[in-house]
């Protein structure tokens, strides 16, 4: 064992008489990665915010290097060397990278601020950690993974010993994750201690060297990262062993009819001359790096994206969409890859964005039959086991998984023979993962036409019957079942032969 800079002990915090921290016990060493894990709605953030001096607990002690200290506010948590990163950027847009790090603490020269001095010290600050921005960029003008990056620093600044990361990877490309990466190892060296919360599973095991799971606001136990699995954690997250985490029943596929077929399909610029095709009941991947042109591919199949020439062939028949509307009528649904921005109405019911995409159903003319609607709404609640008080709330309430639930639901409301997945489960908890693969396996068995999207290699090679691998807007690979490996995979996701 190492130094522990970090003690919390017997934590309870309840709202209205519920407990959301039933007594948690949390450590933490000198320069580790202490990696918190657990389902939505777990615990963790408010233990997080316990810490931060956010919420006050009920009961329970913090002990900072031996010395049990009160947390009463954001201020008094920083002056204790605690620095939380939120999921959600929270810098000045239209002020410089160098006024953010000093916000709140300008330096002033004869009555004004010293911006000369200001970018100097923030430059020395930038560059102790590694990172390539100027202190005289506006943070407007970065990308989440920099801005990031100037949250890091702007924590380690105020002499964070302790840095918290709220799901720190969630919108980055796997490039960005590896530099956040190597910013988080520079860290280490200058013994700076880091909680680090994620849904992502392989990137604990990349970068912790000890993980603790909560479950129901309880502490569940502490793990060795080197000692543990991905199945264990898995376990004792959800309260039970999982025979297949990814609930895929595979059959051949031999005989099954084709649903669509995709040729020679070319966006100038973007993608070309992608081939493929996908039969009923089949889950086809694909896979490669962000940024290849995967997404893109499908919006142009969804008519949501124009394309130069080839063609779609649907159940046997061309088709050629110019707008979405057109390709849902046809039989076509489209999954998003961002919930928040494309899949959903957060500030409508879960009711309204679950029957959205599909009033044309409910209608007797020219007016909308209720009871039809209330018809589809109380079968996807219950056939997708949405979490929810009632189908009235609003979507944005709703934890990230129910969220996905209610963007696959409005589109399974369409009945369609073709569905496109991108990115199904990015950002949702490891029981919200699962329930959407059973979800997906149902609806393949059904004789729908899957097509997942996905930069979760683990999900490609476990949900899929085959797999296209895209680079820089080329199919340069074609996986068969046996065939899939990560290894297989990043050879053509990553520079291998074209197909």
């Amino acid at each position: 064992m190492g130094q522990t800079v970090l003690e919390m002990t017997g934590i309870k915090k309840s709202f209205s008489g519920f407990y959301a921290l039933d007594g948690i016990d949390f450590s933490l060493e000198l320069g580790e990665v202490h990696a918190l894990l657990g389902e939505n709605g777990a615990g963790k953030s408010t233990l997080i915010k316990v810490l931060g001096g956010i919420y006050q607990p009920d009961c329970g002690t913090i002990r900072i290097e031996g010395r049990e200290v009160k947390v009463r506010n954001v201020t008094e948590a920083r002056g204790n060397g605690i620095g939380i990163i939120h999921q959600e950027i929270v810098l000045v847009p239209y002020l410089t990278v160098a006024q953010n790090l000093f916000l709140g603490r300008e330096i002033i020269k004869h009555g004004t601020v010293d911006m000369a001095e200001t970018n100097r010290r923030a430059t020395e600050m930038i560059a102790s950690l590694g990172v390539n921005i100027r202190a005289d960029a506006m943070v407007e003008d970065l990308t989440i993974a920099q801005q990031q990056m100037v949250e890091i620093v702007k924590a380690v600044s105020f002499d964070g010993r302790i840095i918290v990361m709220d799901e720190p990877t969630s919108s980055l490309s796997n490039e960005e994750v590896e530099q956040l990466f190597e910013i988080i190892a520079r860290l280490k060296e200058k013994k700076v201690s880091i909680i680090y919360i994620s849904h992502r599973m392989e990137e604990l095991f990349c970068i912790s060297d000890r993980v603790t799971v909560i479950r129901d606001g309880a502490y569940v136990g502490t793990r060795k990262t080197s000692e543990t699995n991905a199945n264990e954690l898995v376990a004792m997250m959800v309260g039970r062993d999982l025979e297949s985490f990814y609930a895929r029943d595979f059959k051949d596929l031999s005989e099954a009819e084709t649903a669509m077929e995709v040729k020679d399909l070319t966006c100038e610029g973007t993608f070309e001359h992608i081939s493929f095709c996908v039969r009923k009941g089949e889950i086809l991947g694909f896979a490669g790096l962000v940024g290849a042109g995967r997404s893109e591919i499908m919006e142009s199949i969804f008519g949501a994206r124009p394309y130069q020439s080839g063609e779609v062939v649907l159940n046997g028949k061309k088709v050629s969409f110019e707008n979405p509307m057109q390709a849902i009528k046809a039989g076509i649904a489209l999954v998003p890859e961002d919930r928040k921005k494309q899949g959903l109405v957060l500030g409508n019911s879960v009711a309204f964005n679950l029957t959205l995409a599909s009033l044309r159903f409910y209608m007797n003319g020219i007016a909308i039959s209720e009871k039809k609607k209330k018809t589809v709404i109380d079968s996807y609640f219950e056939k997708l086991r949405i979490k929810a008080a009632s189908s009235e709330i609003e979507a944005g309430s709703l934890s990230g998984g129910n969220q996905q639930k209610v963007v696959l639901g409005k589109w399974l409301a369409t009945k369609p023979d073709v569905l496109i997945l991108d990115e199904p489960t990015r950002g949702v908890d490891v029981n919200a993962k699962f329930e959407l693969y059973s979800v997906i396996n149902e609806l393949a068995k059904e004789g729908i036409a899957i097509i997942m999207v996905s930069s979760e290699l683990p999900e490609i090679i476990n949900m899929c019957d085959n797999v296209c691998v895209v680079r820089e807007g080329r199919l340069t690979g074609f996986l068969s079942k046996d065939e899939l490996s990560q290894e297989e995979i990043m050879k053509y996701a990553a520079g291998g032969v074209e197909a």
